[in-house]
């Protein structure tokens, strides 16, 4: 009998143990956060995922459980240079190593060059998966090549007229400047 994991409640060590993997498609309207940083019709936009338990046992070392999660989705966003919607790919391919608790995890993160989680035997993947295509979000999203050109000029013809046609404030102060007697020598 094969055990049934579920990416809402994981017991990440049995999935680990089982060399389990799971996958699948959810709708973004599922990731809460992910969807305040949409703009536009999301309806259709799914989120694709896979998820890949393993232990790995390394000479003289107890093994060690490990996560491989790969996502992607197409976010609708807008560009900043068009300001027209634009359809954002977020990719997502880590891998995480988990040890017994939060507190193990806080005292190895400096010197670990991977990322460590704590155990649990009811893990949210979902929201993991949710946490790592945030922080994909770019600074500034635009299109690679927007549909439309833009102009691109600094100021247009009647900027440049309109400051060519403005007369000088100061030629009204020549009028009022007063000529000096000379003095008598």
């Amino acid at each position: 009998m094969t055990k049934e994991f579920s990416p809402d409640r994981l017991d990440v060590k049995a999935f680990a143990q089982a060399q389990a993997h799971l996958e699948g498609q959810d709708p973004l309207s599922r990731f809460k956060r992910l969807v305040l940083e949409s703009q536009g019709p999301h309806d259709d936009v799914q989120v694709r995922w896979a998820a890949q338990g393993e232990l790995r046992t390394e000479p003289g070392a107890l093994s060690q459980t490990w996560l491989h999660l790969q996502a992607e989705v197409d976010l609708p966003m807008v560009c900043q240079r068009c300001l027209t919607l634009a359809s954002i790919p977020l990719d997502v391919d880590r891998s995480f190593r988990f040890v017994a608790d939060e507190a193990t995890a806080e005292a190895l993160d400096d010197e670990s060059e991977e990322d460590l989680l704590a155990l649990s035997k009811d893990f949210a993947l979902l929201e993991l998966l949710e946490d790592e295509l945030l922080m994909e979000l770019p600074v500034v999203p635009m299109h690679d090549v927007c549909p439309e050109s833009l102009p691109l000029a600094s100021s247009d013809e009647d900027f440049n007229q309109a400051t060519s046609e403005k007369p000088n404030p100061f030629a009204a102060l020549a009028s009022l400047r007063i000529a000096k007697p000379k003095p008598d020598a």
